[in-house]
């Protein structure tokens, strides 16, 4: 093309030095014959311009023929093999989900990144029923040769990885397949826990409800002339139908949590008052108890970001268990620390600490399951929905902070949350007096906070 271009520019320039010398040779001769120069020399002049301007002008290309170029070659490191759809070359890696293409033999030609992190490095030119021994990948790719295609099947326990796939076999020329291997892992866990908590909810519910059907039953019939047994089953039917209003507050409770599950809470909340609340509300149930709870707030405690009636019913939740499984007549301490900076948002630590036997380390991770009890018979006879924590996790979720237990047998349990500080704030917190609640009802105050009152032995964490 470069010779072409030299050829074209050296003919022009010859043409029109040809055309210069001539023009002159016909000057030279009309001055001999006596005509005036300025007379030809003007013609002359514009003769040369027009040959230069033609000789200059673009050539139409209109109906020039257009060479047909080659196919170009697929990039390095492509395979010759791999699917072509429209005419263009499509990479295979191009698949978010892990793929393969398998030959009419059964041969892997390609593979992808996904593909060869699922089934090894090695997958690629050996016979796919050597590598992918799964006995329904195997029959999919078998029924879209024999023209079932698309084929689609869904598999666990796949390669190198445990959770649910689902196999998508597509034919492409030439007899080859393309097989798609989608992660479908999460939304089956999901479907699981939604279907688990229907059944588990559904039982919760069935067993008092039955109870309640059966004392009415029995009133009815051979305990009606029975004043003694007619007021134990009223004392028991009104038991459980106190447990079904509880577990139907819980399930409420949680589903308007996790409507707002992603919605921030943007007030600013003082701690101090509200602690001072929860020793109120529940000074009755500590003196019945023969306990005390002691307040421990740490002086100026800066504000945090927070909704103060999820974070009551956060409070209420874990003094509530402290009541139940720590021992009769030893303390409750609910304490509040600023917490060290971490992940570059200051936080405040409320905890909840109790003594009681405490919780062997293997219940821990579990705690904050719906419904989940260490002892059944011992949660449901103290009033228990087994919902408590789980409704603890999620709103400490919406807040953007932390859920963390620790418990050690025999010297009890520390259930703490975090929650992040109001960037713009750090008020003093409004007491910092020292007293104890429980021994009377209306006796509240704040104790400082003791120097180690932040650094405390956390078993396990749940988040």
């Amino acid at each position: 093309m470069l010779c072409q271009h030299v050829a074209v520019d050296t003919g022009r320039t010859i043409l029109l030095g040809s055309v210069v010398v001539l023009g002159l040779a016909l000057g030279l001769a009309a001055d001999a014959a006596g005509v005036r120069p300025h007379i030809w020399a003007p013609l002359l002049l514009t003769v040369i311009l027009l040959v230069y301007r033609a000789l200059n002008a673009p050539v139409s290309t209109d109906h020039a023929p257009v060479p047909l170029r080659p196919r170009a070659n697929p990039p390095p490191g492509q395979s010759a093999r791999e699917p072509v759809v429209a005419g263009d070359w499509i990479g295979i890696d191009a698949l978010a989900d892990p793929s393969l293409v398998v030959s009419a033999d059964w041969r892997v030609l390609a593979a992808n990144e996904g593909a060869l992190g699922l089934f090894g490095q090695r997958i690629v030119s050996v016979d796919l029923r050597q590598t992918v021994r799964h006995p329904v990948v195997l029959d999919a790719v078998r029924l879209a040769m024999q023209g079932q295609s698309p084929t689609l099947r869904e598999v666990t326990t796949l390669g190198a990885r445990d959770g649910a796939f689902r196999v998508r076999v597509v034919a492409l020329d030439d007899g080859r397949m393309l097989l798609t291997f989608s992660d479908v892992t999460q939304s089956r866990l999901t479907e699981r826990m939604r279907v688990d908590f229907v059944a588990n909810a559904s039982h919760e519910l069935r067993t008092p409800l039955a109870n309640i059907s059966g004392f009415i039953e029995t009133l009815l019939g051979p305990a009606a002339e029975d004043a003694p047994a007619r007021r134990r089953f009223l004392d028991i039917m009104s038991r459980e139908a106190g447990r079904m209003s509880r577990l139907i507050d819980d399930l409420l409770s949680l589903s308007r949590i996790e409507l707002d599950k992603y919605v921030r809470p943007q007030t600013m909340l003082d701690l101090p008052p509200l602690l001072s609340d929860v020793g109120k509300t529940l000074a009755m149930r500590l003196e019945g108890d023969g306990r005390k709870l002691m307040l421990e707030v740490e002086h100026d405690l800066p504000q945090v970001v927070a909704d103060r009636d999820q974070i009551l019913q956060v409070l209420h939740n874990l003094v509530s268990n402290a009541l139940k499984y720590g021992r009769s007549g030893s303390p409750i301490t609910l304490c509040a620390v600023r917490e060290p900076v971490t992940r570059g948002e200051e936080m405040v630590r409320v905890s909840v600490r109790d003594e009681g036997d405490g919780i062997a380390p293997e219940h821990l991770p579990r705690l904050t399951e719906r419904f989940y009890r260490i002892d059944t018979g011992r949660s449901r006879s103290m009033g228990g929905t087994g919902l408590g924590l789980a409704i603890v996790k999620h709103i400490v979720e919406r807040h953007r902070g932390r859920l963390d237990i620790s418990s050690r047998q025999g010297e009890g349990t520390v259930v703490a949350f975090l929650l992040p500080i109001h960037p713009q704030t750090a008020r003093a917190a409004e007491t910092d007096g020292a007293a104890e609640l429980g021994g009377s009802p209306g006796s509240a105050g704040v104790f400082p906070a003791p120097p180690d009152a932040a650094s405390q032995n956390r078993n396990e964490s749940v988040t």
